[in-house]
């Protein structure tokens, strides 16, 4: 068995970078679904220093076969009741925001996405409107290419900031957004090796009760879907506009709303909400989700996509 406690001691002695470090740390306390088992270790580095400091710590723990999962703000996974192996690396604590010339907007990777939202707001720049309300962080909804409300996180961004560890070193660089690398839920990072650091984003100059009103109005509209009403991940599958509806409404239509697995349930309103009732491990989850997907496929001939993870299984 991997010694990654041991191992972390090691690659941190001498170092100053604060943060926090904690040896079987439960994963249910880190994502949105409430449920998880214990990380073999669990660090959230601080400050300027996050992008070297981590880049060096994933391939130093690769040379010691010791595997590393980058933790966004847990929205969109959900982890086995055995918890995750090796190193949990949450970026939680690169989190500021701040303004540039000319309306951009530069934010670190762990910022969560309604810190962004509202200091956009603040300044009174439009264009992150549409992510209001939604869980998670902006180095998760980049890496996703988050979209709702028509409305696409690329639609935005400029530039994203990451530190590429295909090499021996890591190795700091910038890449623009070219919506020929972008699509539907997916963004050139899905398919490199790469940590996300931070990104930019060119929003345009609103008024303040404009950019409030579209705020309040998408917050509004995702209560009133229930997606704050039990802990959950929001859509569990993405929308295939090939199949002619959404998802949610494809499920709802077999009756599949209200189908459980244990304490894990499609929610009894929204086809394509998984909630957690209470209880719900990981392995139930997931059971459901395959359930579903197997029933969809079956009747209908079609083949859902998963927009969440599973990690740890």
């Amino acid at each position: 068995m991997l010694n990654v406690a041991g191992f972390y001691k090691n690659f941190n002695r001498g170092r100053s970078v604060p943060g926090v470090f904690r040896l079987g740390e439960p994963m249910s306390a880190h994502t949105t679904f409430k449920t998880g088992g214990p990380a073999d270790v669990w660090v959230r580095p601080e400050g300027g220093d996050f992008p070297e400091y981590s880049g060096e710590l994933i391939l130093s723990a690769r040379n010691e076969g010791i595997p590393v999962f980058i933790l966004g703000g847990g929205a969109n996974i959900v982890v086995a009741e055995t918890g995750i192996r090796g190193i949990v690396l949450d970026t939680g604590g690169y989190n500021a925001v701040h303004g540039e010339p000319g309306g951009i907007v530069a934010v670190q990777a762990g910022a969560s996405v309604d810190d962004a939202v509202r200091y956009a707001a603040s300044v009174e720049l439009s264009g992150l409107e549409f992510l209001a309300g939604m869980p998670g962080s902006l180095g998760g909804a980049v890496w996703m290419n988050a979209r709702c409300y028509e409305k696409s996180v690329s639609d935005v961004l400029v530039d994203t900031e990451v530190i590429d560890l295909g090499g021996q070193f890591p190795l700091r660089t910038v890449v623009p957004c070219l919506q020929r690398d972008f699509g539907y839920k997916k963004s050139p990072f899905q398919n490199r090796d790469a940590l996300i650091v931070g990104s930019r984003f060119a929003l345009k100059k609103g008024t303040a009760e404009k950019i409030a009103g579209e705020m309040e109005e998408h917050r509004l509209d995702r209560e009133e879907k229930g997606h704050y009403r039990f802990p959950s991940a929001g859509s569990v599958f993405k929308n295939n506009r090939k199949f002619g509806r959404p998802a949610g409404k494809i499920i709802d239509e077999l009756g599949l709303c209200g189908l459980a697995v244990g304490d894990a349930q499609v929610a009894p309103w929204h086809g394509n909400i998984i909630i957690n009732r209470g209880k719900a491990a990981g392995s139930e989850i997931k059971a459901l989700a395959e359930l579903v997907a197997g029933k969809v496929r079956s009747r209908l001939g079609l083949e859902l996509e998963y927009e969440i993870l599973f990690i740890g299984f």
